[in-house]
């Protein structure tokens, strides 16, 4: 099975407000793993660039200018996803700006049911966990070395953070995430014990229950297995 992993990078958040897609990144998987074959192209907006976003992504109005608008590689990308499921974190906000450039371009919309949410699936997995690409990289051990956000790499750690998030390891379960998904970090071996709590817990139930337990126990009998431990 063929699914592409998709990240764009933008002038801003809403393509109704004339912002535009500067950066298009893929990642091709078949059978869940990566084949070798990438997407990668800069695109020339058509405006300036707000400070806000150059934060982000670091492309300047300057940088793009040089490269195509849209309109000129648009059949490229899609000849690329095809008519393949798309992985993407965060699908309805790249599906929204994928969708409006294509519209520019008179090409038919991208069905909203083609995309894999991968942030819906962190949410469901972990709840009220940090669901992040960021923060899943950090909870899979999952190595970003970056300091702005760029479609192609953000493309390549969402595909390592789809595997997990479909088959991987758990990391809060047994591994302990300090050191990744790395076994040589993890705490499983054959000498592990808890630790013993900092504060012993409080007790849970109320005096009256604790006496009519007692009471309860002297029905028993002398042979009951409370007085032979």
């Amino acid at each position: 099975m063929r699914e592409i992993v998709i990240d764009t990078e933008t002038t801003g958040l809403d393509p109704s407000a004339g912002d535009r897609i500067v950066e298009i990144g893929g990642v091709e998987l078949e059978n869940h793993m990566p084949t070798g074959r990438t997407y990668h192209q800069y695109i020339n907006p058509e405006r300036d660039m707000p400070q806000g976003a150059f934060d982000v992504h670091g492309l300047s109005t300057d940088f793009l200018k040089g490269y195509p608008i849209f309109r000129d590689i648009v059949q490229d990308f899609l000849s690329f996803v095809s008519n393949t499921p798309l992985v993407i974190h965060n699908a309805s906000f790249d599906m929204k700006f994928l969708n409006a450039e294509l519209e520019l371009c008179n090409k038919p919309k991208l069905a909203w049911d083609r995309a894999i949410d991968t942030l819906e699936m962190a949410r469901r997995k972990f709840p009220g966990a940090q669901n992040t690409l960021d923060g899943l990289s950090r909870r899979f051990g999952i190595n970003i070395e970056r300091d702005l956000h760029g479609a192609l790499l953000d493309s390549e750690i969402l595909a390592a953070v789809y595997l997990e998030l479909i088959g991987g390891r758990q990391p809060d379960f047994v591994l302990g995430i300090v050191g990744g998904t790395n076994p040589q970090n993890s705490q499983v071996n054959g000498s592990w014990s808890p630790k013993p709590r900092p504060k012993e817990l409080s007790p849970r139930i109320t005096e009256a229950e604790r006496k009519n337990h007692e009471n309860f126990i002297k029905t028993l009998g002398s042979d009951a297995l409370w007085f032979n431990s």
